[in-house]
């Protein structure tokens, strides 16, 4: 089995990865966690943790062979929140200013809701959900940079070339998020041709995170940058800083993510050229 999944690194990666989407569509087609309090953050991630693991046995790798290292843990993770505070301090005063301009009264809330493409996620208030909420985005950070960034970028890397894997991982990385308007449109929520334009923007957009946070990860020689940009993302811009105006909550919250994305995207490729780490990521090692 070690031997047929390094021989055969991408098709591996792609019986992997139709496992784990399988069950996070499960998950939230079927089951519907997303209507209880455990949300869509919990089955399929520790699923999703548990494969990793079996996978690094059956490679007789350990965690720190996909990015796990034991040390450079708090530098990294300052790297990764200061690249958030940055790019999400820009788009949230952009996302403002946008508002005020169409003459709304806006403010802040803090309060914990789940991602929405519709706008009706459910609010919910309370330290108790608070921690919940930061538990479960733990748990997602894990297995999605431990999966994308980690296991499939470090295995496609053994036989094909470093700008392969990180393209390759990155390309997942953005079917992955596919569920997301597929559970919309089978609720009725939104029709085809905007499951297909948001399914579109969903590829590009989780895509170029991917390719971002592997970069991270490059540069750091750990996940934990990727993890902490990735975690506050999650957390603060989606679940808890909340842009509120007399007409809703969060109208603009694309817009926000998107703003945040691309500026640290941008950040991430100047810093990667200009460190001399550049190591012709898009071509190999």
């Amino acid at each position: 089995m070690d031997k047929q999944i390094k021989n055969n690194t991408v098709l591996s990666c792609w019986i992997i990865f139709a496992i784990l989407i399988a069950v996070h569509g499960f998950e939230a087609i079927v089951l519907r966690t997303d209507k209880t309090i455990l949300g869509e953050n919990c089955i399929n991630k520790l699923f999703g943790i548990l494969a990793v693991f079996i996978v690094l046995r059956i490679l007789k790798w350990n965690w720190t062979d996909i990015g796990f290292a034991k040390t450079g843990f708090l530098r990294s993770i300052c790297i990764g929140f200061l690249l958030a505070i940055v790019s999400f301090s820009i788009s949230y005063s952009a996302e403002i200013m946008i508002l005020k301009s169409q003459g709304h009264a806006v403010g802040f809330g803090f309060f914990t809701t789940g991602f929405s493409l519709t706008g009706d996620a459910v609010v919910h208030t309370g330290i108790g959900f608070i921690l919940m909420c930061i538990f479960f985005n733990v748990i997602n950070v894990v297995m999605e940079e431990g999966t994308f960034r980690g296991l499939f970028y470090r295995l496609v890397e053994t036989d094909h070339s470093a700008g392969y894997a990180l393209l390759f991982q990155a390309f997942l990385f953005g079917i992955w998020h596919i569920v997301t308007p597929l559970h919309n449109l089978i609720d009725g929520d939104i029709n085809f041709v905007s499951f297909a334009v948001l399914s579109i923007g969903y590829v590009i957009l989780a895509g170029m995170m991917g390719i971002k946070w592997g970069l991270l990860y490059r540069m750091t020689d750990c996940l934990y940058a990727g993890m902490a940009d990735h975690f506050f993302n999650n957390f603060i811009a989606t679940n808890l800083l909340h842009v509120v105006t007399e007409t809703g909550i969060d109208e603009m919250m694309l817009v926000r993510v998107v703003i945040a994305q691309l500026l640290s995207f941008a950040v991430v490729m100047i810093v990667w050229k200009k460190t001399g780490k550049k190591e012709n990521a898009l071509a190999g090692r």
